[in-house]
């Protein structure tokens, strides 16, 4: 014999809240970008064994420690630290930018908004598998994700992303428009 069941709660009524957002990547730049930075660590590396030995008198020797440390913190740690202040982080809700050591700076923009995503390469890009993804929101410009590493995959993944917040608006929409079950209806169940 079927039970009865308690009415639904006002927030069953709403509508389904969807799937819980969830990342789907972290990305920085290409890595691409510390190759000089890594190139200078090293002459300047080399530079120092090679000029602090050539000097008998300390304060000539603390002159090339300083000099070394000095190009060390310009052509190295700077660039690093910008690098690394950059991320993307792509959910299945949103596109997430964030920039600045210091400062911060934070984008979003919700899939459900509707962009279109251009790719745009350079040859070295092309050949790393990397590139700039420009995305579009009505005509004006409101993101560029540079230097994006394997930015086809990420260009099609934002298209399904996309696509999908699209299908469950459509739904939410649908379920809001549907005869609403009031609180005097009882939901009769099986077993």
């Amino acid at each position: 014999m079927p039970r009865p069941v308690a009415p639904r709660s006002t927030a069953a009524q709403t509508g389904p809240q969807g799937p819980p957002e969830r990342v789907v990547a972290r990305l920085r730049p290409h890595a691409r970008a510390l190759f000089w930075p890594a190139v200078a660590l090293v002459l300047i590396a080399g530079g120092y064994g090679y000029f602090a030995l050539r000097f008998d008198q300390s304060w000539a020797r603390a002159m090339v420690l300083f000099a070394a440390l000095l190009f060390t913190l310009l052509f190295f740690l700077l660039p690093y630290f910008a690098w690394l202040s950059r991320r993307f982080i792509i959910t299945t809700r949103r596109i997430v930018v964030r920039r600045g050591f210091f400062v911060r700076k934070r984008q979003e923009l919700l899939h459900s908004r509707g962009y279109e995503v251009e790719l745009a390469r350079g040859p070295l890009q092309a050949m790393a598998g990397s590139g700039n993804l420009r995305i579009t929101v009505q005509g004006e410009t409101v993101l560029i994700l540079t230097d994006v590493p394997k930015a086809r995959t990420v260009q099609v993944a934002l298209h399904d992303l996309m696509e999908n917040a699209a299908s469950l608006q459509t739904a939410q929409r649908q379920v809001m428009q549907s005869p609403a079950i009031t609180n005097q209806t009882t939901v009769w169940t099986g077993r």
